[in-house]
């Protein structure tokens, strides 16, 4: 990870008489997200000026970065401390165009308002309870900049909200054996055009390390069954 500045995005100042304005730069409506989650997003990806929650923190949330970053935009990770460099770069986050507060501390909503100012996507987990107030005033920022703010909790009125509804371990034999996969429900929904109920299985991660759909019918396992062998602990885990 880097602590160097991203790139300003400020407008550029107004052109000199008798001089041609710049052309304006367009970015596409939407960050692109990996090919397996695609179908959970009513764009196909993660439409700029939103507020997307997670609910809780996880592989999900990196995988939802993963594709910006690995295209080239700039992102920003704040209070969440356990993020995983590895497992993030192994997602395809690249660490030379992200930014790192672990604990932003009290004044968190002006950090995290300079994140949304200088980069693309800004992944936050919040205090506990965040007022009303804060959420506009962060929202506003959000609006006038290009990004999206991917929240890992709860954030009232955001656009678009996920889950990891089950999730299933493979690689366990009776009673021997390692973790080699793992099987997650993703469910999806929000408001607007998000206000339509998408259920995806995916391998969260997959054998290889990687994020892909999951065919049922390719599972060792009935979805609406316990897997063989597992462990009381390693059960279907719902929320």
């Amino acid at each position: 990870m880097t602590a160097g500045q991203p790139g300003s995005f400020a407008a550029p100042s107004a052109p000199a008489p008798g001089r041609t304005a710049p052309e304006k730069t367009e970015f596409p409506r939407a960050l692109p997200v990996l090919p397996a989650l695609g179908g959970l997003l009513p764009r196909g990806g993660l439409a700029r000026g939103s507020v997307v929650a997670v609910a809780e923190f996880g592989l999900l949330c990196l995988a939802l970065a993963a594709a910006a970053s690995a295209d080239g935009a700039w992102c920003g990770i704040a209070g969440i401390p356990e993020a995983g460099v590895l497992a993030a770069a192994a997602l395809g986050l690249d660490a030379g165009r992200t930014l790192l507060v672990p604990d932003p501390g009290p004044s968190w909503p002006q950090v995290v308002a300079s994140l949304l100012d200088g980069c693309e996507l800004v992944l936050l987990r919040p205090p506990d309870r965040v007022s009303a107030q804060v959420r506009h005033r962060l929202e506003a920022t959000l609006r006038r900049g290009r990004g999206v703010l991917l929240v890992a909790g709860d954030w009232p009125g955001a656009q678009l909200r996920l889950r990891v509804a089950g999730q299933r371990w493979t690689g366990l034999g009776d009673g021997h054996g390692r973790l080699r996969a793992c099987c997650a429900e993703i469910t999806a929904d929000g408001r607007g055009e998000a206000a339509m109920t998408r259920t995806r299985w995916l391998w969260l991660p997959g054998a290889d390390g990687g994020v892909a759909v999951a065919d049922p019918a390719d599972l060792p396992f009935d979805i609406g069954e316990e897997p063989p062998g597992a462990a009381p602990g390693l059960r279907a885990v719902s929320e």
